[in-house]
């Protein structure tokens, strides 16, 4: 693609990075085929080619991005299915956030707008506030406060219908502290607590523990680590973005540098919406002195539970029922973000379950952070997508690496059983019955 910056703007480095990216699309069109909005509404603004085109006009010519453009970015998910499919590898990743990023500082967004980003800005990244937000909605829900929102903003209906029916209890395995391996020590590792996870569903932090420890794996929760950043970067605010990405980074690096400990074998997380931005920290600290060096160390050091587990020698203690067959959905932060793709199926396998992949394995469920809040028609239509090709392969459950896709499906195929991959790992590999399944297993 040509581009017309000037000498004076490409002495930025953060315009000359945007001016690399560009140059390396080539029109070609093969991202419409796979991106999930321009599947949905045939419109080129909302493909990745079109948003590339208006995020190239708004940087070049400098100009505060306009309510048009803001309206199709908006739209786009972040699930860089595009990045899989681009022949020319156009970092369509590092761009938005550029073009996020420049929104944020040049648009004023209407009122509502501004409150409700606003609020889950400040509520989902901090699990204290989240919870009593969380037990608020749900006291408000069982009075019938709910139905005096329903209809007056889509965003605040779809909030009501994502929340759980009961709010679980803070968990003793979120908490900063050590689980010493079980037998000899094969290695050590820090997990992130996170932030929404640990308040939704603490049992897939809790099953990763056991998983790890009963394998030999010192598993640390550090103290001062904290949400990974990611939904304050997507929202553009990435200032906020680094400031949580270096309180992480710290909280990490001084268990790395512990030599007395054995140091980190590796950072695991179990949401890989979280591993997508934390394997990106050497990027996003890149032009800070102080923390480039050790942001790429943890970057490196950052694993999926997947990756984890695929390392460890998995015994397989009971069997998966037959009359419970199990669908793999493939999370976007995973295959796309992470070029995760076969190795959680491959898992599935070693524990002895053939997991059945639906059609479409590519398109993005509709979740998206905080998408299907913001965007709640599209992520709905998305969602019943997502769910109608998984309901065709006949599982009666559905196994993931993320929870924002576990929640987001469930809200449209309620018939089924939610897991994530690691409860599956740590049950048929010794450990208690995953929540989800309570009652339909022995």
């Amino acid at each position: 693609m040509k581009t017309s910056f000037s000498a004076a703007q490409l002495a930025d480095p953060a315009t000359a990075e945007a001016e690399s990216i560009l140059r390396r699309c080539v029109h070609c069109g093969f991202c419409t085929a796979t991106c999930p909005t321009f599947l949905e509404l045939g419109d080129e603004r909302d493909s990745p080619r079109g948003r590339i085109y208006m995020m190239k006009g708004m940087l070049e010519r400098g100009e505060p991005a306009n309510a048009d453009i803001v309206r199709h970015i908006d739209r786009c998910l972040g699930c860089f299915a595009c990045m899989t499919t681009c022949p020319s590898g156009v970092d369509y990743m590092h761009l938005s956030d550029m073009a996020r990023a420049r929104i944020a500082d040049t648009y004023t967004r209407p009122l509502p707008e501004r409150l409700l980003r606003g609020l889950l800005a400040r509520l989902l990244p901090y699990p204290r506030r989240f919870r009593a937000a969380l037990i608020g909605g749900t006291i408000a829900r069982r009075l019938g406060l709910d139905r005096l929102v329903a209809g007056q903003r889509p965003e605040l209906t779809a909030m009501m219908a994502l929340m759980p029916d009961t709010v679980p209890p803070p968990a003793d395995t979120d908490r900063p502290q050590i689980w010493p391996a079980l037998g000899e020590r094969r290695g050590r590792v820090a997990l992130l607590a996170g932030c929404a996870q640990q308040v939704l569903a603490p049992g897939i932090n809790a099953a990763a523990i056991r998983v790890l420890t009963r394998h030999g794996i010192e598993v640390v929760v550090a103290r001062d680590a904290g949400c990974c950043g990611a939904l304050v970067q997507h929202m553009g605010l990435v200032d906020r973005a680094r400031d949580q990405a270096r309180r992480n980074v710290s909280a990490w690096a001084r268990l790395a540098d512990d030599a007395s400990a054995g140091g980190l074998d590796a950072i695991v997380v179990t949401t890989s919406g979280c591993g997508t931005p934390i394997k990106d920290y050497g990027h996003l600290l890149a032009g800070d002195a102080h923390y480039a060096e050790r942001a790429s160390r943890i970057a490196a050091l950052t694993r999926d539970i997947t990756e984890v587990l695929a390392g460890l020698e998995l015994v397989p203690q009971r069997q998966m029922p037959a009359d419970l067959p199990v669908a793999y959905h493939a999370a976007c932060s995973l295959q796309h973000g992470q070029k995760i793709r076969d190795l959680p199926k491959d898992l599935l396998k070693r524990l002895g379950i053939t997991p059945h992949e639906p059609m479409e394995p590519h398109i993005c469920c509709g979740s998206a952070g905080t998408y299907n809040m913001l965007q709640p028609e599209l992520a709905g239509r998305l969602g019943a997508r997502k769910a109608l090709n998984l309901r065709r392969t006949g599982a009666t459950v559905v196994a993931a690496g993320n929870l924002g896709c576990l929640t987001q499906i469930a809200n449209h195929m309620p018939e089924a059983c939610f897991v994530h991959t690691v409860e599956l790992a740590d049950w048929l590999t010794g450990g208690p019955v995953p929540e989800a399944l309570a009652g339909r297993v022995a």
